[in-house]
């Protein structure tokens, strides 16, 4: 487990933004959820008055799996940035997609302007079609991990070094003195960078490069074997980690409930955009040298949701909801990165009847520990 998912820090909480049309399931279910800035404008809002610390923007460039439209992830976060107080704002953003020097501004400029409230998230690409049809290049999987790194160290190096060096295969920076750089303090000397990934690549990227590890939905015995690997990876650079987990909550007043939702989502799949969303992402995996890539053991219906947050098990009553949760925090989880199927409503559920039972839950647990 790791330091900072000990029994006194609370767990955190994070929502998926809905900026990509199709909600965050691939089923022609109705989602009372819409991709819409003035939508999110309000979700982002309530989200910080129920208990959530962050926000993912997530990033598509092109139509794809029941994504017709997308809104791009920095500019869309800065604007949610805007319209909140303390919510922290994650953009997704792809190396190879981006020049870092010229996307470490943005951030830095986006991060004074909203406090410090800016982050990233480092996607080192499964869709093969954004970069060949964009006319760029598409690496193979090592490659591809092995830029992502590069890309973080240069950021890193760029926001906090007044004469940043970085001489990489990928890329190259010399003397060069970003003003202003992001706000920084003890706690966060720069703007956190999260990253995702399963494989054996992305989980030594973590340990040595990346402030947060993102993992796919998974059992709690799944992410427990996740978190002991990359801190292991962390400990050997002499670093830290720490970790999110994707999960789909489903949380109604009773567990019947919550299963038929559940059902209906799986049964009104998209069966045609399910299926090419599966064999896209599982090419991409099992490119990787020893067949671990994400999504590699993934089901039709879990791929209904992108991340396998099915899997994550976050579907019953409040209370079967946040026993599940709190389990995930046992398993080394610092923060759940969460998807729901019509997010306003369910966003302020989860404030007004989930999150209370898990802080009472934890504080159990703290006065049992002490």
């Amino acid at each position: 487990m790791t330091e900072s998912s000990g029994v006194a820090q609370p767990l955190q909480f994070a929502y998926w933004v809905p900026n990509v049309s199709g909600g965050l399931v691939v089923s022609k279910i109705e989602q009372r959820t819409d991709w819409s800035y003035e939508y999110n404008k309000v979700l982002a809002q309530l989200a910080e008055r129920n208990g959530f610390d962050y926000a993912l923007t997530q990033v598509r460039y092109m139509a794809s799996y029941g994504a017709a439209y997308q809104h791009e992830s920095t500019s869309f976060s800065l604007a949610l940035l805007l319209a909140t107080e303390r919510l922290k704002v994650i953009s997704a953003v792809h190396p190879g997609l981006w020049q870092p020097g010229v996307l470490a501004k943005f951030i830095a400029t986006a991060d004074q302007i909203s406090g410090g409230r800016a982050a990233i998230n480092v996607v080192s690409g499964w869709f093969k079609d954004e970069f060949t049809q964009l006319g760029e290049p598409w690496l193979e999987h090592g490659e591809r991990y092995r830029r992502a790194e590069e890309f973080i160290s240069y950021i890193r190096e760029i926001w906090t070094s007044e004469d940043a060096e970085f001489n990489g295969d990928f890329y190259r920076l010399h003397n060069f003195d970003l003003k202003p750089k992001p706000l920084s303090s003890p706690s966060r000397p720069h703007p956190e960078i999260f990253q995702g990934g399963n494989s054996t690549d992305a989980r030594a990227m973590a340990g040595r490069v990346s402030d947060w590890y993102f993992a796919n939905g998974n059992t709690p015995e799944g992410i427990e074997e996740q978190v002991k690997d990359v801190s292991a990876q962390a400990a050997v650079a002499g670093r830290t980690i720490r970790f999110g987990v994707n999960g789909f909550m489903i949380a109604r007043d009773t567990e019947a409930e919550a299963r038929e939702t559940l059902r209906e989502i799986i049964a009104n799949a998209d069966r045609e955009a399910v299926e090419g969303f599966g064999s896209a992402v599982k090419q991409a995996g099992q490119a990787t040298g020893d067949r671990t890539g994400m999504w590699q053991d993934s089901e039709f219906a879990d791929l209904v949701q992108y991340n396998d947050g099915f899997r994550t098990g976050l579907i019953g009553t409040p209370e079967q909801v946040a026993r599940r949760a709190l389990e995930y925090k046992r398993r080394g989880a610092d923060l759940l990165l969460l998807g729901f199927l019509h997010f306003q409503e369910e966003v302020q559920y989860f404030g007004e009847k989930v999150l209370p039972i898990i802080r009472e839950l934890e504080a159990a647990e703290a006065e049992k520990a002490a």
